[in-house]
């Protein structure tokens, strides 16, 4: 009989070389079959199905950590809060209620409703189109930075407490699209250590779509910041204008976005090559429920244990 194992603690031990730059150790399907408590990280663009996925585990077993709530109701909710009163105090009858304490104002994020964190991020440009001034752009896009490394540092607690307060067996890590750029090494490699790290990968055809539905409806979007800097470089350029006060924000959103996408694509491999696994996104959206799930990330660890039919043995 198979001993029952905690994926997080074997993949712990696995994975403790990372940093002494050892060989990076394996774990296999059937140990993560078997396992009494597992622990995944989702990985890939914004858009491209973590969310629709880690809902379609069993809420009772599966504790679902969304990095994008816990950034916008633990380490953004002041600034977010903050820019909400902002916007309030240009309108007199509401100026007037909130100098007066006789209203407040809060957000309702969820996770699945974030437009609260994209509203605070903002789209830089032109202030009469609704833009933030280049310095303020810079300065929140700052403070998401700190933030997405606070909530993915955090994992760690909550995978316990999800066990130990909450009674979860299972947790999943929801990350955010914008994960794989963190300047803080740290971060991967705590989630390297204490969770599977699953990389789905969009095609051709699902990237596509991620760029068509971003071109219709221009989101505000965390950068990296070289990235950034020499892509409104360049805008700037193509565009003859001097500066970004005259930038048009949604032109310049929809202009960058598949420039975003063919950055991050590199460093999303390189994650899952080094430090997890891959799977695609259509293999994704077949996944219909736990049993589905778990033969999909088996077969990612052991690509041998998948049958010709694409389901586990």
């Amino acid at each position: 009989m198979v001993e029952r194992r905690d994926v997080s603690m074997v993949f712990a031990r696995q994975r403790a070389g990372f940093c002494r730059r050892t060989q990076i150790l394996k774990l296999s399907a059937d140990e993560f079959r078997r396992a009494e408590h597992r622990a995944i990280t989702l990985l890939g663009m914004s858009g491209v199905g973590k969310t629709t996925l880690a809902n379609r585990l069993p809420k009772q077993d599966w504790f679902h950590y969304s990095g994008d709530y816990r950034i916008g109701t633990k380490y953004l909710e002041e600034p977010i809060l903050d820019n909400i009163k902002r916007q309030a105090m240009q309108v007199g009858f509401l100026a007037d209620l909130l100098r007066s304490d006789s209203i407040y104002i809060s957000s309702n994020i969820t996770v699945h409703n974030l437009a609260p964190i994209s509203s605070f991020l903002g789209k830089v440009g032109n202030p009469e189109f609704g833009g933030l001034t280049l310095e303020e752009f810079r300065r929140r896009q700052e403070l998401h930075h700190e933030a997405e490394v606070g909530a993915m540092l955090d994992c760690e607690a909550f995978i316990e407490k999800a066990r130990g307060i909450y009674r979860y067996r299972h947790f999943v890590n929801d990350a955010g699209g914008s994960v794989c750029e963190l300047r803080e090494p740290a971060v991967m490699d705590s989630l390297a250590r204490h969770t599977v790290i699953l990389y789905i990968e969009a095609d051709e055809a699902m990237e596509a779509k991620l760029i068509a539905r971003q071109q219709a409806n221009p989101k505000p979007l965390y950068y990296q910041a070289r990235f950034f800097e020499e892509a409104l470089t360049r805008y700037l350029s193509e565009r003859g204008l001097n500066d970004a006060s005259q930038v048009v924000p949604n032109d310049f959103v929809q202009w960058i976005f598949p420039q975003l996408v063919s950055h991050r694509r590199p460093a999303y491999r390189q994650i899952a090559d080094r430090l997890g696994y891959t799977v695609s996104a259509s293999d994704v959206e077949t996944v219909r429920d736990e049993a589905d799930f778990i033969e999909l990330v088996s077969s990612a660890l052991e690509p041998s244990a998948r049958t010709p039919s694409g389901k586990g043995r």
